[in-house]
């Protein structure tokens, strides 16, 4: 039996009238909760706007980069965040990729699996331990940290934050299964791969830390193109698709669809920051297998069968080189036929 919707929408740096306007749209349409990205800005500040003009909603960092900042004040961020919006805070992470943790940050990018794993361990232990004197030290391949000359703070709202880790490919997901709350599929996912490939990791996952499906909470990312204008929605979707292929670290999973030339010549694009131009050479079939194009129907029929496997899901317009108005238009559209 398929599970019953529950949508999230995506927050951004804006004026804060317009979060305040945003989330008591989303509020006001049953909305389960808002993310906000780490994408050329901040999660936090957004996320914490947020929390001050919203009641219901819960909130998340989708995602905050693991990899670009200490997990003493990852952990931090979290703590504050919960108690500003009252125990409604999920830390979201991402290990993200090489050039942008060490080209963007200027951090070092080690194995993603044991440095995620590292994060998520000293997130945690501030969580259960910053405000009962027992904390001494950690000592890990990537952090090593001493506590001894910290003072004990103030109790946080929740000793255990749910703490979600966005997934790519079958490594990262089976760690996210097993020691996370909650699985973040990226939205560059085919419905085909989420569907199919990703339902074998997850399960693996969960029999590697002992835990049942219900431990967590499985949230699907999908780009959508809700256009009667299917050819429109087809070359909206380009450039979206050529800024993630053209990543070199995410070569195999294009491969793995089929489309390794193609992501092969979109990086030569990608490496000169110029992704844009060289969007053309995303052939409709590619397009379409990473962004759900079609009319509205179409889509809505199309992205109804992730509920016999997701719990949540988040559902955003191929925003990559998209015009403001076309941005909204979409926006529209996705609330029309999903939130009403």
């Amino acid at each position: 039996m398929a599970n019953k919707p529950k949508y999230w929408g995506t927050l951004v740096p804006l004026p804060a009238p317009m979060i305040a306007a945003q989330c008591q749209g989303f509020e006001a349409m049953g909305l389960e909760g808002a993310f906000s990205p780490q994408v050329g800005s901040t999660p936090f500040a957004t996320l914490g706007a947020a929390a001050a003009v919203s009641t219901k909603l819960r909130l998340a960092s989708g995602i905050g980069l693991a990899f670009v900042r200490s997990p003493f004040e990852t952990a931090l961020h979290a703590m504050d965040l919960d108690k500003l919006s009252g125990g409604r805070f999920t830390l979201g992470l991402g290990a993200s990729v090489g050039s942008w943790v060490s080209g963007f940050y200027g951090m070092p990018y080690g194995k993603p699996l044991e440095h995620m794993r590292e994060v998520v361990e000293i997130v945690r232990l501030l969580n259960a331990k910053s405000h009962t004197g027992e904390l001494t030290r950690y000592d890990g391949k990537y952090w090593q940290l001493d506590f001894s000359e910290w003072q004990p703070a103030g109790p946080p709202v929740r000793e255990r934050i749910p703490i979600w880790i966005a997934a790519l490919r079958t490594p990262l997901i089976r760690l996210a299964a097993e020691i996370a709350d909650g699985v973040m599929g990226h939205p560059i996912w085919s419905l085909e791969w989420a569907s199919t490939k990703v339902m074998d990791d997850l399960k693996a996952g969960l029999a590697k830390g002992g835990k049942q499906r219900s431990d967590v909470e499985f949230n699907v990312w999908l780009w959508v193109a809700p256009n009667n204008d299917r050819k429109q929605a087809i070359e909206d979707a380009r450039a979206t698709v050529a800024f993630y292929a053209g990543v070199s670290q995410y070569e195999e999973y294009f491969a793995a669809h089929g489309f390794r030339s193609e992501a092969k010549a979109l990086q030569e694009g990608v490496k000169r920051g110029d992704y844009l131009g060289v969007k053309h050479l995303v052939t409709d079939e590619m397009a379409q297998t990473f962004v759900v194009c079609g009319t509205p129907d179409e889509v809505r029929e199309r992205v109804s069968g992730i509920w016999e496997f997701a719990d949540s899901a988040c559902l955003v317009p191929p925003a990559y080189g998209m015009e403001t108005g076309a941005l909204l238009r979409y926006g529209a559209t996705i609330a029309e036929v999903f939130y009403q």
